[in-house]
């Protein structure tokens, strides 16, 4: 089948998780089907990725959003649209002439939006879009003011606008698209409730077992414990990190003197710099998220905002690595409580941590667990398969 993708940022290199994601997606359909890819880049450099993309795609074109997201002219235009700042944010008018004359010149079977913001590109149409929700926004946007601190307090009117215009367009779009579909049954059940829809598809997240499986790096010797590997744009990944630094790590060290804290992702220098230098604490970038995994004994993760899944922890539970978490972090994950995965109440999280670097076996069992249930359910090639299979669906109910 022709399928017109479209992304909010190049899918690759895939560092984030929407772009391993989208990545995987694409590498997996290209077996079976034809895929046009519209996305939106930040910085000519980023063209240099398209070589590889085109190894799956017919065709890849790259449309320009700003550089920086809090420009004076996005803040203005938000402040007299009814838009949010996502979506101005990440909007191109070059994009959208663009897709009025692809649809044009060529015959697709499916329009694929990856998230709600890029849906104000597509003009009216008789194809049958498809519209994949990695995330509900609003949530993470709503949670992240909700807990500003309290000198911020004259933001809150201001920014619960803009949340609500979130909201508002991610139900429209939801209502608006033929076809939807979340990564998680959670979020299914969520999206159901706000916008009436019974007919929401699941394509998980997933992980390419094979390469994150390889044995490449030693473990340490010594505790080691990680917070990553994550894409500090997120508000929630500098969220959980804080809370791990400030009311976790210090709990742990007391009790095993000699255990290390690895902070690894995405521009996590510049947003936890107030954290550089600490006794026993290393953040940084790092080349290949394998030797995180690999290296580290405990994935510590005290998230307090859900949604979607999170492919770090397919990625970590592919390596082995067990994970301790909060109910919120695991959301998403359909995994029993020791699965690869402790679930913990966040007060709780530095015992539970404790427990298992005292206990080696327990250790290696909880990680084994989780390795297990990776390669036998959320293998990328699985999610793939369930989406081209939805594809079909599309292309029967259309003729």
């Amino acid at each position: 089948m022709k399928i017109l993708m479209l992304t909010p940022y190049l899918p690759y290199p895939p560092n984030s998780g929407g772009q391993v994601r989208s990545y995987n997606l694409i590498k997996n359909l290209a077996k079976e089907h034809q895929i046009t890819l519209f996305s939106l880049i930040k910085e000519e450099g980023e063209k240099r990725y398209i070589k590889e993309l085109k190894k799956y795609c017919k065709k890849v074109k790259v449309f320009y959003r700003s550089t920086k997201p809090w420009t004076l002219k996005n803040i203005l235009k938000t402040a007299f649209s009814f838009y949010p700042f996502l979506v101005i944010r990440n909007f191109s008018s070059e994009e959208k002439e663009a897709l009025e004359e692809e649809l044009k010149k060529e015959k697709y079977d499916i329009i694929h939006a990856e998230n709600f913001y890029v849906m104000p590109h597509i003009p009216s149409t008789k194809i049958p879009i498809l519209l994949t929700e990695q995330t509900i926004l609003y949530r993470v946007f709503h949670h992240f003011v909700e807990t500003l601190p309290w000198y911020l307090f004259f933001l809150k009117p201001i920014l619960m606008i803009d949340v609500w215009k979130l909201k508002f367009w991610e139900v429209y779009f939801w209502k608006k698209a033929d076809w939807l579909a979340a990564v998680s049954f959670e979020d299914k059940e969520f999206i159901s409730q706000l916008s009436g829809r019974k007919d929401i598809e699941i394509i998980p997240n997933g992980v390419d077992f094979d390469y994150f499986s390889q044995k490449i790096y030693p473990k340490s010797d010594t505790p080691l414990l990680l917070f990553g590997a994550a894409d500090f744009h997120w508000i929630q990944n500098k969220e959980g990190a804080e809370i791990l630094l400030k009311n976790i790590w210090p709990k742990v060290k007391r009790r095993i003197g000699n255990a290390h804290l690895w902070i690894v992702g995405k521009i996590a220098p510049q947003v936890l710099k107030e954290f550089l230098g600490e006794e026993g604490v290393t953040i940084e970038e790092i080349d290949d998220s394998r030797r995180a995994y690999q290296q580290s004994w405990i994935l510590v993760a005290p998230m307090r905002s859900g949604g979607g899944s999170r492919t770090k922890f397919f990625e970590a539970m592919a390596c082995g690595l067990p994970i301790v978490t909060t109910a919120r972090g695991a959301e998403g994950i359909e995994v029993k409580n020791g699965q690869g995965i402790i679930i913990e109440k966040e007060e709780k999280i530095a015992r539970t941590v404790v427990r298992l670097i005292l206990n080696p076996e327990q250790l290696k069992e909880t990680g084994m667990k989780g390795k297990k249930l990776v390669k036998e359910r959320y293998d990328w090639a699985k999610s793939a398969q369930k989406l081209s299979d939805l594809y079909e669906k599309i292309g029967n109910k259309k003729t």
